[in-house]
């Protein structure tokens, strides 16, 4: 297996990296497309704006080199900003996106006070290999996520009555809209789960 994390100038790449350590996995930091598209199992991390990431991962050829790991097999796990740019648009920056996942990313309207940070439930909505760790409580920082992800659902989370997608799979791509590298033993076990991930469930 060959691990990659995305480095394409945002995100927390440290702690991700460490994270998969502990799992007892040895992760590779590249921001050579060529690296990327060689990849067997990718993690896109996210921090910031959808627009700018986007136009940064085409920018400099690490859209077409994920895409292309996608392609040939390659599983794929986006986190927080990593998420909602699988999808096929977002209402920041009116960004279009990979487009791996049918839906779309919006502001979360009617939640109190944003960005939406801190500890809160991830709730399990069917069953798969990556929600092995949960129920479990989590950590966000996010203004924007998927209200609707349809079928991609594993898991979700509510927010001042506002409920979105905080975990997402189909095939071999999954996104967490939270941060494992932050989320204490259960984001521990997220990392491990998709270390073991072995099918397109």
């Amino acid at each position: 297996m060959t691990l990659v994390l995305v480095d394409y100038g945002s995100g927390n790449l440290r702690s991700l990296r460490a994270g998969v350590e502990r799992a007892g996995a040895r992760a590779l930091v590249s921001a050579d497309p060529a690296v990327v598209r060689r990849a067997t199992r990718l993690m896109v991390p996210g921090q910031g704006a959808a627009g700018p990431t986007m136009a940064t991962l085409r920018r400099t050829g690490l859209a077409e080199a994920i895409t292309g790991a996608v392609e040939d097999g390659a599983h794929l796990l986006g986190v927080c900003v990593g998420l909602q740019i699988l999808f096929e648009r977002s209402e920041e920056d009116d960004a279009t996106c990979f487009g791996f996942l049918a839906g779309h990313v919006e502001r979360l309207h009617g939640v109190a006070r944003l960005p939406h940070m801190g500890w809160n439930d991830v709730e399990p909505q069917r069953p798969h290999p990556l929600a092995a760790p949960l129920p479990a409580c989590a950590y966000f920082a996010h203004s924007y996520a998927v209200r609707d992800a349809g079928a991609a659902t594993v898991a979700t989370t509510e927010a001042d009555g506002v409920q979105f997608a905080s975990l997402v799979a189909k095939g071999r791509i999954a996104g967490a809209q939270f941060h494992p590298e932050r989320s204490a033993a259960a984001g521990q076990a997220l990392i491990a789960a998709f270390l073991g991930w072995a099918d397109a469930a």
